[in-house]
């Protein structure tokens, strides 16, 4: 248990905790040099903050790739609407894929950097923290990369100040799931796959999880005992499944524990139509540790480069941004670097927009009135949440590849109808 949750299963208040985080950080930088502004309105500060070490550094590979990039396409300056130019100095910071951590930075940025602009890029144990202390500090903060509940469902589901969040909810990621085996011929039985942790309670939740959409759309569901994650016995779960008929395998794993089970499958002659997971799949690598077994693949997809929408910022297409990185890196494009991309876009459009970027109140009014086009969608809070805005969400089958060993393709579009799929889901060839 880290530190951050003992103090809070001792009955100290989150808030408590959270002020204390900011104050011990406040008193070592008390003092700190000021910073140049020659010929310009001043500078703005805008804190960046994501898990580029540690294990959700795959979520974070793409960020500080990014930043540079926008920073260069800006010129290290940003020009208001009004026509006042300011230097603009982006401080990046490694949450260590460590909510604690998470905290500590956005403290130590807000009351000691004395930041415009709070943006924690991506996954809740980044997000949530950074958001916590925003709200505390009055800071503004925008960020994206968590299924939205995440983000504001533990905070007590309220409206917010100072924390706004874009992405898409869980339900829809839920709803995908069923919307892409609707694209197949089945019997119309799913055996769901959950780790015995926080994620596979999660998505196994008979309230909210995926056995609820899944029986909703006529499904019938098995669901063997729960897995020990990094096992390498899945035979229960095999059993269970053969026994049950399932066409179609659902439910969240991780890269490792997804190929030691498609493995066995494939050993013990089960061979579903569809295996439709959530993480293990997000990730070219995850895909390709399958080898041969890795084609057919499926699961939700937040962004690709059949993304039909163009930067704010550099007028790049989403094709064209893949293309850049895969040139730049030696390496297949990720997900996360459209929402590295969209994520920046919306952060520089709040400060261009605002009455005066030095002033935080004035920032947060621009942050709340946003209605801005990026590379992943239109970001324009309300709807669900006066602090969110729901983004597109598709679902996505791993194919042979021609220039990568597997390419992700939008197969089913049932969720958000901004595009057409690129082609059909097909069964497993196995």
């Amino acid at each position: 248990m880290t530190h951050y949750n003992k103090l809070l299963k001792a009955g100290i208040s989150r808030r408590n905790v959270l002020r204390g985080v900011g104050a011990g950080v406040a008193a070592s930088a008390l003092g700190a040099p000021g910073y140049l502004r020659a010929q310009t309105a001043g500078t703005i500060k805008m804190a960046y903050i994501t898990p580029a070490t540690g294990p959700l550094g795959l979520f974070g590979e793409t960020d500080g790739y990014t930043v540079q990039k926008i920073r260069e396409a800006l010129g290290g300056q940003l020009t208001s609407a009004n026509g006042d130019v300011y230097e603009l100095e982006i401080l990046e910071r490694d949450s260590q894929s460590n909510p604690n951590k998470a905290a500590e930075l956005a403290g130590d940025l807000i009351l000691n950097d004395e930041v415009h602009l709070v943006v924690p890029a991506s996954t809740t144990d980044t997000i949530l923290p950074v958001m916590e202390q925003a709200e505390l500090y009055e800071a503004p903060c925008i960020s994206s990369g968590a299924p939205w509940q995440a983000v504001i469902m533990p905070r007590g589901g309220g409206e917010y100040d100072w924390t706004y969040h874009f992405f898409w909810g869980l339900d829809e990621a839920l709803n995908t799931f069923v919307g892409l085996w609707d694209g197949l011929e089945t019997n119309k039985k799913v055996g769901m796959l959950f780790p015995q942790n926080i994620d596979g309670d999660t998505w196994g939740n008979e309230d909210y999880g995926l056995p609820r959409p899944t029986r909703d759309a006529g499904y019938e569901v098995t669901i063997p005992g729960y897995f020990q994650p990094r096992t390498n016995d899945f035979s229960a779960q095999i059993a269970a499944f053969k026994d049950a008929g399932c066409d179609i395998i659902g439910g969240i794993t991780y890269p490792d524990d997804l190929k030691t089970f498609v493995t066995q499958c494939n050993q013990k002659g089960y061979k579903p139509k569809a295996v439709t997971v959530a993480a293990a799949l997000l990730f070219p690598g995850g895909v390709e540790a399958m080898g041969p077994l890795g084609n057919g693949m499926s699961s939700e997809v937040w962004w690709t480069p059949a993304f039909p929408f163009e930067s704010s910022i550099t007028g790049q297409d989403s094709r064209a941004l893949a293309d850049q990185w895969e040139a730049d890196q030696g390496r297949q494009w990720t997900q996360p670097l459209g929402y590295s991309h969209a994520l920046l876009e919306v952060a520089i459009d709040i400060l261009q927009r605002s009455a005066d970027p030095l002033d935080r109140e004035a920032n947060r009014q621009a942050m709340a009135a946003t209605d801005r086009m990026t590379v992943c969608g239109p970001v324009k809070f309300g709807g669900v949440h006066k602090n969110i805005c729901t983004m597109p969400i598709f679902g996505g089958q791993w194919v042979t590849g021609e220039k990568w060993p597997y390419d992700l393709k939008i197969v089913d579009n049932s969720v958000n109808q901004l595009f057409e799929p690129e082609q059909k889901i097909v069964p497993i060839a196995w």
